[in-house]
């Protein structure tokens, strides 16, 4: 994939990597799940499954995946000189965020709405939120009260040693999911979610599913605007990357490798169920092509 240019926007970025004090083994809420059991009520929306505490195999362990840390001025600096959005990890997941939010812009100007960015917070190890608490095992995650998409960069490297989703364009594919949780929080779907499973308990995971599945949607909609408006070029070697990802991170994929498949326990959905979310979106180009949720 290729960028239209190369400047990096730091200005929604907290760089919060190496501030340390929260130790490991913190989960989002201080309940010591793993990614599997990410407590749904607080509706973290994690990008991908993982296993859980009691397999002994949290999806990310800490780590940079960066060249260092600093404030967003410094990142800003590094990551404006020729060649570092391919050279460095937070340059280039900067940089996909930065494209990312124009493109939302534009189309909710385009619908005579206005689209207010997240922030984006690089953290490693453990961070404070507005969910509660998280730990790099969570994986990347979007939290609805203070709208930040949270990721430790170190889970990069996992999802292509540890589940083979390589490519950079499987880098984008995680930030665009996340910022679509975003876009269901500015459109009243999280609370709607959130209302739903409240009222209905037996209901959380196949909700959890759905929410995840239209985030799914909506990054293959970001990669079909992005490529029309000239932001992204993206071909089929990048198209094949973004559907690894998506599929590497199904629950399915994921519990296979715990040991233990069990549907009723999925929160995020299935390989294919992720694979065909993704496409829905790429072919159909719009919001409303991601359907409604929840639905019945």
């Amino acid at each position: 994939m290729q960028f239209d240019d190369e400047s990096v926007d730091a200005s929604e970025l907290e760089d919060q990597r190496g501030g340390g004090g929260l130790g490991r083994g913190l989960a989002v809420g201080g309940g010591g799940a793993g990614i599997l059991g990410v407590v749904i009520y607080l509706l973290v929306a994690v990008l991908g499954g993982g296993g859980s505490d009691s397999a002994g195999s949290p999806l990310s362990q800490p780590g940079s995946g960066t060249s260092g840390s600093g404030t967003s001025s410094d990142v800003a600096r590094r990551c404006n000189t020729a060649g570092a959005i391919d050279q460095y990890d937070d340059c280039f997941v900067l940089k996909a965020f930065n494209e990312i939010n124009e493109v939302w812009g534009a189309q909710f100007a385009r619908s005579g709405q206005t689209y207010t960015k997240p922030r984006l917070v690089y953290f490693s190890q453990a961070v404070r939120t507005g969910c509660g608490t998280a730990s790099s095992q969570v994986g990347p995650f979007y939290c609805p009260p203070d709208r930040k998409v949270y990721i430790d960069l170190g889970f990069l490297d996992q999802l292509q040693r540890n589940y083979g989703a390589q490519g950079r364009y499987a880098q984008a594919y995680i930030v665009a999911h996340e910022v679509g949780h975003h876009l269901q929080t500015l459109t009243g779907t999280e609370a709607r979610v959130r209302q739903a499973q409240q009222a209905d308990p037996s209901r959380e995971n196949p909700l959890s599913v759905q929410l995840e599945l239209q985030a799914d949607c909506y990054a293959g909609v970001w990669s079909t605007l992005a490529n029309n408006a000239g932001n992204v070029t993206i071909g089929e070697a990048d198209l094949d990357e973004a559907l690894g990802a998506a599929q590497a991170v199904g629950d399915d994929r994921i519990q296979a490798q715990a040991g233990q498949v069990n549907p009723e326990t999925w929160t995020h959905g299935s390989a294919q169920q992720r694979k065909d979310s993704f496409l829905t979106g790429y072919r159909g180009a719009t919001l409303a092509s991601c359907g409604t949720v929840p639905h019945a």
